[in-house]
């Protein structure tokens, strides 16, 4: 019984492990393959690992301006979020003030507004500043738009964290701002990693808002380099492969890299949030 059980959920475990990496690595060896090959032994091997595809997809379209503009946004969309959200978080898990309850009910209703409709305000409203076309206003927007999400997991952290260390720092004489960047900051490691990766991956993989709020090359991000590719080069399906991997690649990465924090984090957040 005991064995049957076994194989049952190592079996579950590995269908999953297929399900998720099956497609991955399909468009991977698809990036290599030339059209025949694709069309003619989808599932099959490349004849060869070539990167012209790669070289194609990079002359086609103007990958290298996306991708800047993606890891711009991206870094400092998710600097700007953890930095204010930090200490905002920190204030919401440690303090008691009038209408921290209705305020923390907004913040979870506003996980429920579809951002399509978002959009027309949000458009009138960097237009107005004029920000619209500029990667600063992609940037304040989506540090924005991350603030529900980074806001619950980090005020959840902070409420793992014993209250004895913040007092014997305001007894040594620190002040709240150096009690929570000399105290709170570096112990917190977890829970800035955990928000920053779901904020990094939403900067980096958001369509809807960057193609209404963008309009040239200059300040367009990766996703909507993608839709370029499927609506005008469709037929070339080698190099819409090769420009979907340098797509995904650098978020999966990113993940990777920080994966014990965002376990070790979200397990933190989970015993008191």
């Amino acid at each position: 019984m005991k064995k049957g059980l076994g194989v049952l959920k190592y079996g579950f475990v590995l269908l999953i492990v297929l399900l998720s990496l099956g497609p991955f690595l399909w468009v991977l060896m698809a990036s290599f393959k030339t059209n025949t090959e694709i069309l003619n032994n989808s599932l099959g091997w490349p004849s060869s690992f070539r990167f012209s595809n790669y070289v194609m997809a990079f002359k086609i379209a103007p990958l290298s301006r996306f991708y800047i503009n993606s890891v711009i946004v991206g870094i400092f969309g998710t600097l700007l979020n953890l930095l204010l959200l930090g200490m905002a978080g920190y204030v919401l898990a440690r303090f008691q003030f009038r209408f921290k309850n209705l305020l923390m009910g907004a913040f979870s209703l506003s996980l429920l507004i579809p951002g399509a409709a978002m959009l027309q305000p949000l458009y009138l409203t960097v237009n107005t500043l004029g920000l619209y076309d500029k990667v600063i206003g992609l940037i304040i927007v989506y540090a924005g738009f991350g603030l529900p999400v980074s806001l619950y997991i980090l005020s959840s952290y902070f409420l793992t964290i014993p209250k004895g260390m913040e007092e014997s720092a305001y007894l040594d004489g620190a002040s709240f701002i150096q009690t929570f960047f000399r105290i709170i900051l570096p112990i917190s490691k977890p829970g800035f990693g955990t928000a920053g990766v779901m904020q990094f991956l939403l900067c980096w993989n958001e369509f809807q808002f960057a193609i209404i709020l963008t309009t040239g090359n200059q300040s367009r991000t990766l996703p909507l380099a993608l839709y370029y590719f499927k609506s005008q080069f469709a037929s070339d399906y080698g190099v819409m492969f090769a420009a979907t991997m340098v797509v995904i690649v650098p978020s999966i990465l990113v993940y990777i890299l920080l994966q014990k924090q965002v376990v070790s984090g979200l397990a933190a957040g989970a015993v008191k949030g």
